[in-house]
């Protein structure tokens, strides 16, 4: 079989597998939903993933680790959101750092 089509394969397998997911989701029981333990795992889980997600994006390039402009833009983020600037100024904060260090050479 082709590359192609084991691509197309794919395709359909994953929005089979995502429909599968959904369709898991509305069988299961109100009461199981309603648990409060459900609740706070699930806030758990969210925030795990954007914290992966961004760490990925942040500390990686081309499948290796990568120290650059964005590490020192995560860090002055991580500090005003400690410091509980307003999120505007913490998204500007942040990609002016980068742009700035961008601009010197540095990533």
């Amino acid at each position: 079989m082709s590359a192609y089509a084991w691509t197309w394969i794919a395709i359909i397998a994953a929005g089979l597998l995502a429909w599968l997911t959904k369709l898991a989701g509305h069988t299961v029981p109100e009461r199981f939903v309603e648990n409060p333990r459900v609740h706070r795992i699930a806030a758990f889980v969210t925030v795990a993933l954007l914290v992966s997600l961004a760490a990925v994006q942040t500390f990686t390039s081309d499948a290796a680790l990568a120290f650059d402009s964005r590490v020192a833009a995560i860090a002055v983020a991580a500090i005003l959101l400690w410091r509980r600037a307003p999120f505007l100024v913490v998204v500007v904060a942040a990609a002016a750092t980068a742009a700035g260090l961008r601009a010197l050479g540095w990533g």
